[in-house]
């Protein structure tokens, strides 16, 4: 249990730092340089002013030096990756496996919250995060998948690394001809780039089967918040930008703690 929370106080630190990237990174600035400081005051915040959550608490949600307000979703990412990192280690320990959900449960929630406010998925979540999950697949080892029965059993880390690849590619090619397709009908872009790297993020983490439920229930999900959204503030159809990267993101969380155990339990049973 103690190493539940230390992964759970540690997890509160990464969302700090997620919610620098989350701010900065679609403004073209550095995520090291300067140190955190208040967006309307332009002022240094203090270490004990960056405390994760309790700061938040202490200071009623705004700035100490202009009082300006601090926005909510400071708190909700922190203490989002907070529970979710004390779950990966409550849950598996400390082992690779618990390394693997906490860093693809920071990546989910950095890029949930970047879409959301800017409509951006930064390449370094994306891609970066892509790299990370193939590496991890040798090590953290998916035991099935489309290729086994067609691979031959050579070192399972490496069949286990081209089923992350595979997964992939297949997921993200899958919803870059969607958009193509739709582009051909409607003639202007209704999927950008990010998402079809984020899908691609998601089938590296979870395989092939989870990432396109992932993108099902995301796409179901994006489709009745959005049009819900749109009918409640009146905004043309036609234009308004959905940030889709959010539901896909928020999707695969919800898969990868509820469906992947249940596809991992099923494949365990004969055919």
């Amino acid at each position: 249990m103690i190493e539940a929370w230390l992964a759970g106080i540690f997890g509160l630190l990464i969302g700090s730092f997620l919610n620098v990237c989350i701010h900065r990174m679609p403004r073209d600035l550095s995520v090291v340089r300067p140190r955190s400081f208040c967006p309307g005051c332009e002022k240094p915040i203090a270490w004990f002013d960056n405390i994760p959550v309790v700061s938040y608490l202490v200071l009623g949600g705004r700035c100490r030096h202009c009082a300006g307000r601090i926005g909510w979703r400071y708190p909700v990412v922190e203490a989002l990756t907070g529970v979710l990192f004390f779950a990966s280690v409550q849950s598996h320990g400390m082992t690779l496996v618990a390394l693997k959900y906490c860093v693809f449960s920071a990546l989910m929630v950095g890029l949930v919250f970047m879409d959301l406010e800017e409509l951006i998925l930064a390449d370094e979540f994306t891609l970066g995060g892509t790299l990370i999950g193939l590496i991890l697949s040798m090590w953290v080892q998916f035991e099935s998948g489309p290729l086994h029965p067609f691979l031959p059993p050579f070192n399972q880390r490496w069949l286990s690394l081209a089923e992350a690849a595979f997964a992939a590619a297949f997921s993200a090619g899958a919803l870059w001809l969607i958009g193509a397709i739709y582009y051909r009908i409607r003639n202007r872009e209704g999927l950008g780039l990010g998402d079809v790297k984020m899908t691609a993020l998601i089938a590296v983490f979870l395989g092939l089967q989870p990432a396109l439920l992932a993108l099902m229930l995301g796409s179901v999900l994006g489709a009745v918040v959005g049009l819900i959204y749109i009918f409640v503030t009146r905004k043309d159809a036609a234009t308004y930008e959905l940030p889709f990267g959010s539901f896909l993101g928020a999707a695969a969380l919800g898969v990868a703690w509820l469906a992947e155990p249940l596809f991992r339990w099923l494949s365990g049973f004969p055919a």
